[in-house]
């Protein structure tokens, strides 16, 4: 006699999980694996920094991503002009549209956060201060079920008055990188595909933005970290 109870299939997720901190990205393992594991099976991939998710997003062979968690704060890969998860949030929206992203920071500015949101719209946004193992299982719940999570820090931020964000564009963001590494500007150019000319004028209009007109790089650099704009 056949059994009465149907076999109950569990649903496959595909998750990404991309974090220079190994002990971070265990924690993020452990969570998720511990999620409803009568109804979901996931199959997790993990990468150490920005270059090696590159080379996992693109990757013709890998099959799409359902959900990603991306530190902000990553080692950047030159080569391709990824920088931080933000890049790697827009990469993943080029390559798998359908991949909910998950963006995790420390960053605590608010017109860097009013930015994330405007630029990414990611799924979820939590301060990493906010982390905790229910908090993780709380904003996967959310997310999984297609509603939008931000942690408790985020929601007060966007919650307080209005400021107008500072806003650059990829250049002027790779422009800041190299500035802070010590790159001249001309040998940006071998980095950045503007000319000189154009790079030179970026930097000066990027300090009248910043108010540091006769500012030095130093000053230009720290100034955009405090507004955000570089880590």
């Amino acid at each position: 006699m056949m059994s009465d109870l149907a076999t109950i299939e569990t649903v496959k997720n595909k998750i990404l999980i991309v974090d220079d901190h190994p002990f971070i990205i265990e924690g993020y393992k452990n969570a998720i694996t511990r999620y409803n594991p009568k109804e979901f099976e996931f199959v997790i991939t993990q990468a150490k920094d920005c270059e090696s998710a590159y080379g996992i997003i693109t990757n013709p062979a890998t099959a799409p991503f359902d959900i990603a968690f991306l530190d902000i704060s990553m080692p950047p890969y030159d080569e391709k002009g990824i920088f931080s998860g933000e890049d790697l949030a827009k990469l993943l929206s080029e390559y798998m549209p359908n991949c909910k992203i998950i963006l995790l920071t420390m960053y605590t500015e608010l017109l860097k956060i009013k930015t994330i949101i405007k630029t990414i719209n990611p799924n979820g946004l939590v301060i990493k201060n906010d982390l905790t193992f229910d908090e993780l299982l709380f904003a996967f719940d959310k997310v999984i079920k297609n509603e939008k999570y931000y942690s408790e820090s985020v929601l007060k931020m966007l919650n307080q008055s209005e400021a107008d964000a500072i806003e650059i564009d990829q250049f002027d963001k790779q422009i800041l990188f190299h500035i802070s590494k010590g790159t001249t500007l001309k040998d940006m150019t071998q980095y950045i595909p503007i000319s000189l000319g154009a790079i030179e004028r970026r930097k000066i209009n990027l300090k009248e933005l910043l108010k540091i007109e006769e500012g030095s790089d130093t000053d230009l650099v720290r100034e955009a970290k405090n507004k955000g704009l570089l880590f």
